[in-house]
């Protein structure tokens, strides 16, 4: 038995530069999850941003980490908190931006293809698999294939209205939510 039952991971890029970014939808919904589940203010553990409780009375205990090692090294920070809490790989959600979906789609999978994003690719490599669980958060796609024009579109800060940004946080905590059993039975 682990230290919690799950270990939810929100991806993205520490810092002001980067606050408010596609690439960073992550961080915004771990932080909608910490506070709906009143967690306490995290600290600085496994090279992140750590915090843990449960996600309501008789609910389940779950660990929120936010790593601050940038995206593409998110495994140096996650795979020793694993290790720490003693979860199973398939106790493993990350929230991560997903540019094969459109803005405001929301999905949730078991494993799968890592589709070149670089922090997926470190989380396989650090946690000795890709069977972990991932809430998918759309956050669209530029008009080109161009890898430099993909990086700089991610690294941007969203253009949709505010409401439809918050919308789409919101969504995307509930369906953490769901794949946990947040709310006890």
């Amino acid at each position: 038995m682990g230290a919690v039952d799950w270990l939810i991971v929100g991806l993205g890029n520490p810092g002001e530069r980067y606050a408010g970014t596609r690439h960073n939808i992550g961080f915004e919904v771990a932080g909608e999850l910490g506070r709906r589940w009143q967690l306490p203010r995290a600290a600085k553990r496994y090279a992140g941003l750590y915090t843990d409780g449960r996600t309501a009375p008789g609910g389940p205990h779950v660990a929120l980490l936010l790593p601050q090692t940038f995206m593409n090294d998110a495994g140096r920070s996650v795979g020793p908190a694993r290790g720490a809490l003693r979860v199973s790989l398939e106790q493993v959600v990350v929230v991560h931006d997903e540019i094969d979906l459109p803005f405001g789609e929301v999905r949730e999978r078991l494993g799968g293809g890592l589709a070149g994003h670089n922090g997926l690719k470190s989380l396989k490599r650090e946690l000795g698999g890709a069977d972990f669980r991932r809430v998918r958060v759309g956050v669209g796609r530029p008009d080109s294939t161009d890898p430099e024009i993909v990086a700089s579109y991610v690294l941007s800060r969203f253009r949709e209205p505010g409401g439809d940004l918050r919308e789409l946080i919101e969504r995307a905590a509930a369906t953490t939510e769901d794949v946990i059993g947040a709310v006890p039975a």
